[in-house]
């Protein structure tokens, strides 16, 4: 196949210090397999469908779940985020991802998040809450049920925020708890006010135009269709996929 997707030397000179070392055998090649990974997550195909150019498809499968759950995929985005350290400004949003019927069962594991997928409106959703930079460049993510609130989110995220000047968000964001959170950080909030608020919140609109980076971001990373649609069951694999093709798309 001429479309074939291939990982070039300077990008897997990138990943290189966040692969675990290989014991005992040698593993097989991770160029072929991580672009192996990219493919099928890419194009939503189940394992067996990969073109065989990548290997064997329960290799990628193996190689896929087990560094998940270590969590080397999201540690790779953190890593290669921190590297871009951010000084001015940051967004914070989050959107929907349907969940598939192979995903949606509700059974909990004991001392566990559950599979953090809940109805909506819409259906079956998971949420994603996402902070990221001025240029719309993905810093942190958090995954939800679907029925959570916004809030939930920005608690869990609060703690990730760099030192800069401004945090953007959404109208939902507009509770007294984050704005003193953030004034407590040196943060300035720019969030518009609740049309139930009895006194009006003042912003300033200038910045403010660019949250629209923050959208094209999710709508670049719904691209991969094992992304928009959540086909796993298992949220921490659900995470690593959206970490790894925020890495592919902005930190490569």
């Amino acid at each position: 196949m001429s479309d074939l997707f291939w990982l070039t030397e300077a990008q897997m000179a990138r990943f290189e210090p966040f692969l675990p070392t290989s014991h005992g055998k040698p593993r097989v090649d991770d160029r072929r397999v991580l672009s192996g990974i990219i493919f099928t997550n890419r194009n939503g195909l189940r394992w067996r469908d990969a073109p065989t150019a990548y290997g064997s498809h329960k290799t990628l499968y193996n190689r896929w779940k087990r560094w998940s759950d270590k969590g080397i995929f999201a540690r790779m985005m953190a890593g290669l985020a921190a590297e871009h350290g951010e000084q001015k400004t940051v967004m914070i949003d989050a959107t929907y991802l349907k969940a598939h019927r192979t995903a949606t069962s509700m059974g909990v594991k004991k001392k566990g998040r559950g599979r953090l997928i809940g109805r909506t409106k819409g259906g079956m959703n998971t949420k994603l809450h996402a902070i990221c930079d001025s240029e719309g460049r993905p810093l942190n993510l958090f995954v939800t049920a679907g029925q959570v609130s916004d809030y939930i989110g920005a608690r869990a995220l609060l703690g990730s925020l760099p030192d800069v000047d401004w945090l953007l968000g959404a109208r939902g964001y507009d509770a007294e708890w984050f704005r003193e959170a953030l004034k407590d950080k040196g943060i300035r909030a720019c969030i518009p006010g609740r049309k139930q608020r009895k006194k009006t919140v003042k912003y300033d609109k200038r910045p403010y135009k660019r949250r629209n980076r923050i959208e094209i971001m999710f709508g670049r990373l719904k691209d991969w269709r094992r992304v928009a649609t959540r086909y796993d069951r298992c949220p921490k694999v659900f995470l690593s996929a959206i970490a790894f093709a925020a890495t592919v798309i902005y930190w490569l």
